[in-house]
């Protein structure tokens, strides 16, 4: 099978600078929709702009519909892009903005406007057509730029942090908006965010970013529950990170007590990193002796998130981080050996770790 858009051993290094992307190698499959997050200055946005042509590498292959695109500049690719800014030309109604690239095209005005008009009732703003960028909302010029990545029919989409710009309750109802469309048109698209519920939420799969290389490629559920490293459990979703050692088969040694668990054929001695989501601790509002990973302590810190509750709790040797809808008081907290996940990098803080 054919990839939509593929790097293929690609690297780029900035001028005068160890910034850039090494060996990357990614193939996106046709209506795949393929998320890359990162940290600051990891080389997602350079992913985008390789794949766009607004670089060229220095090494590999890049390909659109199997064919070699690697020198081809951005308007020969046939690629929709979408900016963070929208870029959307002021002086222009919403149905001129959508009909622009077809007028590049050479497409003639009737069919330009028809064409523009379809694609602004793909994305509900039909009764819009007539108004300028300024008298749009934000959620409504990210419709009209999204409408006019598609217009021209695309070999792929490129989103560059496409929802940054917006309110975070209607970043939630426009990202649903940009999975709905991506998947009508049934068109490959690579998403480049810094927000990873954005990436976990509508991703077919996800790609974790460091220095410039891709350090994991998964579906947001596997990412989520088997990240490949410390490191990457810490950066996508709330995460406990204790070191910890292999105590024997069935069981791993922590600063805050021993754990039944599954050790994976690890030999006894071996150091780990262990693993806890804080939705998988599960609160006790009394002590229950025969409970397996029973930890009696304290809360430190209580926050009222709505319909949940994320609470930091004192045990002896540290501290778990929890989330749980119950409202009871907790005077301990248990790790069933099925909420643990041992990590190959032992390289972590003691305690409980987490993102803001």
């Amino acid at each position: 099978m054919i990839a939509a858009m593929a790097y293929q051993g690609v690297s780029y290094r900035y001028p005068s600078s160890d910034a850039g992307v090494f060996d990357i190698d990614l193939a996106i499959g046709e209506g795949e929709l393929v998320a890359v997050i990162g940290a600051s200055g990891s080389g997602k946005t350079t992913m985008l702009k390789l794949l766009a042509g607004f670089v060229l590498p220095d090494r590999g292959r890049i390909a659109i519909g199997g064919r070699d695109v690697t020198g081809l500049a951005a308007e020969a690719r046939n690629l929709g892009v979408v900016f963070q800014s929208y870029a959307l030309f002021p002086h222009m109604t919403a149905l001129d903005n959508v009909a622009y690239p077809l007028k590049v095209r050479g497409i003639g005005r009737a069919e330009r406007r028809r064409e523009a008009a379809d694609a602004l009732a793909r994305v509900g703003l039909d009764q819009r057509a007539g108004h300028h960028p300024a008298a749009l909302s934000g959620g409504q010029q990210q419709r009209v730029a999204l409408a006019r990545a598609l217009v021209f029919r695309p070999h792929g989409l490129l989103l560059d942090e496409p929802l940054s710009a917006l309110d975070p309750g209607l970043r939630i109802e426009m990202r649903d908006e940009i999975l709905r469309v991506q998947r009508e048109a049934g068109i490959a698209t690579l998403l480049v965010t810094h927000d990873q519920e954005e990436a976990l939420s509508i991703a077919d799969r996800v790609c974790v970013m460091r220095d410039g290389r891709l350090v994991q490629v998964a579906t947001p559920r596997e990412l989520y529950d088997r990240p490949a490293d410390a490191e990457i459990a810490g950066f996508v979703g709330q995460s406990n990170l204790w070191r910890g050692t292999v105590a024997g088969e069935g069981q791993v040694a922590t600063a805050l007590g021993a754990f039944a668990c599954d050790t994976g054929g690890l030999a006894p001695g071996a150091a780990v990193t262990v693993l806890v989501r804080p939705e998988r601790v599960l609160p006790l509002a009394a002590l229950e002796p025969a409970r397996p990973g029973l930890l009696p302590g304290r809360i430190v810190a209580d926050r009222f998130l709505g319909a949940a509750r994320r609470i930091d709790f004192a045990v002896t040797g540290g501290l778990v981080r929890l989330e749980t809808h119950s409202q009871e008081s907790v005077a301990a907290v248990a790790i069933p050996p099925s909420a643990i996940r041992l990590l190959p990098d032992p390289n972590v803080p003691h305690g409980g770790r987490t993102r803001p």
